[in-house]
């Protein structure tokens, strides 16, 4: 029988993932979904139209650095917490290990288009952690709605981005469609489960912190 690590090992694994996901270049389980006789070479794209990609696949890329972050605290809270729940601890980090997917998978995009990574990651990371910590203490309810309400509120910026993205960058824009269809089978999978609807005004403030967000990315 799978036993839950002790709290000392919880922590060493939690900042394990976040040295990770800072400083390690991240792989993926999955092939890029990158058809290649449809990927652009960077040089095929227009230098403004490139721009506009780095600068939208950086925002993503941040994205799925706070998901690291969320997905880990929210393992954390629901391993370390006065009940641990082993089975919600493993949920939280399957779904983790597909956004390392979407974090390889931006990444690579963002060296193929030229483009950095935000300057700002470790704050956006630290951010996100603390984020997932909170819901993550409020009990697996409340921490599996605040998932399914990410989740919701990235699938609809990613569906933004689809329409924002250079029509001719179709790399880009097949990385974005499978993390658009992931986020939102990782939502249902969490309402699936037991989430409990959160408040309005909470999804407000969360979606105000995401524009914070991605509007700082989109340049640095």
């Amino acid at each position: 029988m799978n036993r839950s690590p002790a709290p000392v090992d919880a922590l060493l694994v939690a900042a394990d993932s976040a040295l990770r996901t800072l400083f390690v270049a991240p792989r993926a389980a999955r092939a890029c979904p990158t058809v290649p006789e449809a990927a652009d070479a960077p040089a095929g794209l227009p230098a403004h139209e490139q721009a506009l990609s780095g600068a939208l696949m950086r925002v993503n890329h941040v994205g799925e650095v706070c998901a690291q972050a969320l997905y880990t605290a929210q393992a954390l809270a629901a391993r370390s917490g006065p009940r641990p729940n082993e089975a919600l601890a493993r949920q939280l980090e399957a779904a983790g290990q597909e956004e390392t997917d979407h974090l390889a998978w931006t990444a690579e995009r963002l060296r193929e288009l030229g483009a950095r990574p935000s300057l700002l990651n470790p704050l956006w990371y630290a951010g996100a952690f603390g984020l997932g910590l909170v819901a993550g203490r409020l009990g697996p309810g409340v921490s599996l709605g605040f998932v399914v309400e990410t989740e919701r509120q990235v699938e609809a910026h990613l569906a933004g981005h689809m329409d924002r993205l250079p029509a001719a960058d179709q790399a880009s824009r097949a990385i974005v469609a499978q993390m658009k269809d992931d986020e939102a089978r990782h939502a249902r999978e969490a309402q699936r489960a037991g989430a409990t609807e959160l408040p309005a005004p909470v999804k407000l403030l969360m979606r105000g912190a995401a524009k914070v967000m991605t509007t700082v990315a989109h340049r640095v």
